[in-house]
């Protein structure tokens, strides 16, 4: 997979990209990324990006003209056939799509996708409408430009790669991964989709507890189920661990989890016990 990063700022990246999952990834061939400097096409001596907006108002706008010359530059299929070649440009905006971990599934398919770093009080719209295929947004909240999104974009797609991460299993595992991906994964293994069990899909719930060495830190002990040996046991705790530190943080996840009758029952648990506190 190439990622490629356009941006005003090409040295923010050299840290996010030189280490961990990504540095190893890239070092593996897995994925290539190229940071592209928005300056280098301009044409005039002050390198300009960035205008006033046409009928006033605060800040400035980058232009049209060097974003898309320069991904025109990096040689992509034509706009419309780019679903097909398995590429996508993404501009990176506050008002873009909000960023989850099935879009970044769905990234993570691609052969080539090129994310365009927004800044100042905006891009011209025409980037939006006739340049990039989406725009992202990775929260409900305004940053100063989209650097830090593409790192977190980056990040979030490199190590769903396969190979990119050690044990594959554990990118499966994790929050915010929907039941329904573990499960058509495993189908596609010969094997029949389960329940979760002691090493789980979240099954779009947050991540039960960890617990390492020492058992018994500074008097604040590792809950017993987790060192008797019961896996049955150990998977129910689990999946109720993450029931309630869902219904504690994220709650609004439970409107899509993926949740059985067993889980409702536990759910209704939980709140009866709140509720008596």
């Amino acid at each position: 997979m190439q990622i490629d990063i356009i941006t005003i700022f090409p040295d923010f990246f050299r840290g996010p990209l030189d280490y961990g999952i990504i540095r190893r990834a890239r070092e593996a061939g897995l994925v290539k990324i190229e940071i592209h400097d928005l300056r280098g096409v301009t044409r005039d001596r002050h390198r300009t990006v960035d205008d006033r907006p046409f009928g006033g108002g605060e800040g400035m706008v980058l232009k049209p003209e060097p974003l898309f010359e320069c991904v025109e530059a990096a040689k992509l299929a034509p706009r419309e056939e780019r679903a097909a070649a398995k590429q996508s440009v993404v501009l990176l905006s506050a008002q873009g799509r909000r960023f989850d971990q099935r879009l970044a599934s769905e990234l993570a398919g691609l052969d080539r996708l090129v994310l365009i770093c927004g800044r100042y009080e905006g891009v011209d719209e025409r980037v939006g409408t006739h340049l990039a295929d989406r725009e992202v947004s990775i929260g409900d909240y305004v940053l100063s430009g989209g650097e830090l999104g593409a790192a977190v974009i980056a990040d979030t797609v490199t190590r769903l790669i396969p190979g990119a991460v050690g044990n594959e299993a554990s990118t499966r595992q994790e929050s915010f991964c929907a039941g329904s991906e573990m499960g058509k994964d495993l189908a596609d293994k010969g094997a029949r989709p389960t329940l979760p069990d002691s090493t789980c899909a979240s099954g779009g719930l947050l991540d039960y507890p960890h617990y390492t060495r020492p058992a018994d830190f500074r008097g604040m002990k590792v809950p017993e189920v987790l060192v008797n040996g019961n896996h049955e046991q150990i998977k129910r705790w689990r999946r109720r661990s993450a029931l309630e530190k869902t219904l504690r943080n994220r709650p609004d996840l439970l409107n899509h989890a993926e949740l059985n009758e067993e889980d409702r029952k536990l759910i209704a648990e939980i709140q009866a016990m709140s509720n008596e506190l």
